[in-house]
């Protein structure tokens, strides 16, 4: 008996090796087909609705599949320039922060922390720079997940309810509920609302010719990771636009990319939507939004920008849940 176990227990574990190796070249397009097919799920259900699952599934598949196609054509002619812009950008924002008299320790900590986020960021660019199939196959493999999940959303649901423990459903459904509110905040509000924005100035930049097409991506990349980090926002890059046009003479350009950047990027759209936006009512803090970033960035890369910052906010869900329960049992 204890033979055969053995045998099943290896057996067990060649299986989840074998799996393992199977998914980890297409891990990260089928973390980012989760994310985007849990916030554009409620858009589905009201769709389906109208014109059915499958037909709902096709539309929004197709709208994805075009601007992710969109994204490859631009990630080949301006990946290279867009990389210059970013290291640009960076060397302007470190030196501003020189000049604000920071402690000398302060300023190499973060000197280091952005060096080492510009150097993982270009290597992730060249890894895919000189492999362009790479990154198309992993767009069809993001399109079909996406579809898939979008149209098997039901069933995974209720294959997770049955595999509850039938002793603590209770609290098993309390921390799916916790666990939904946190993902919600994080994933269909935060990280959703940070693409919008960084999406919005971009364009903003290139209309008030403040940079071009690739300077604007660039803008618009840093303007989603400011918006993602706590304290600091988008308001520092549309700020930085307005300077440069009026030091340019465009005096009524400036005021108008201000007014554009307060009232569409920040700090108005946070002020109007304060409500949804505000972590720390679904337990998931500054500290731990900017701890999940960074660790998640450090440890899996980009697509860790997702990870860090969802693992912490359930992990906080989880022990805020215990320490409920344990309250309750004194």
């Amino acid at each position: 008996m204890r033979a055969e176990t053995i045998i099943w227990a290896i057996i067990s574990l060649l299986i989840l090796f074998l799996t393992w190796k199977t998914i980890q070249p297409v891990l990260t397009p089928v973390i980012f087909a989760l994310t985007i097919a849990y916030i554009f799920y409620p858009w589905h259900k009201n769709l389906a609705e109208k014109i059915g699952e499958r037909n709902s599934g096709l539309v929004l598949t197709s709208f994805l599949a075009i601007l992710l196609m969109l994204f490859v054509l631009g990630f080949a002619l301006w990946v290279n320039e867009v990389k210059t812009y970013l290291a640009l950008y960076l060397d302007v924002f470190f030196k501003w922060l020189l000049n604000q008299n920071l402690p000398s320790s302060l300023y190499d900590v973060l000197q280091r922390v952005a060096n080492d986020i510009l150097q993982r960021f270009e290597n992730y660019l060249q890894a895919y720079t000189y492999s362009l199939p790479k990154l198309t196959l992993q767009v069809f493999v993001l399109i079909f997940t996406f579809y898939g999940l979008l149209l098997n959303a039901k069933a995974i649901e209720k294959e997770v309810y049955e595999i509850l423990p039938s002793e603590k459903r209770d609290l098993a459904l309390r921390l799916i509920k916790k666990g939904e509110e946190t993902l919600n905040t994080l994933l269909r509000v935060w990280l959703a609302f940070s693409v919008i924005k960084g999406i919005s100035l971009a364009l903003a930049f290139l209309i008030f010719g403040i940079a071009n097409v690739s300077g604007a991506i660039a803008a618009g990349i840093f303007t989603l990771i400011l918006e993602l980090l706590p304290v600091v926002g988008g308001w520092m890059i549309w700020l930085a636009g307005t300077i440069y046009l009026f030091q340019g003479g465009e005096t009524l350009l400036a005021v108008l990319f201000a007014l554009y950047g307060f009232f569409l990027v920040s700090p108005m759209p946070d002020y109007l939507l304060r409500q949804k936006v505000v972590l720390s009512k679904t337990g998931v803090n500054a500290i731990i939004a900017l701890v999940g970033i960074f660790g998640g960035l450090f440890a899996f890369g980009v697509v860790g920008i997702i990870i860090g910052p969802v693992t912490l906010g359930l992990a906080a869900t989880l022990i805020e849940e215990w320490k409920t329960m344990t309250e309750k049992g004194r």
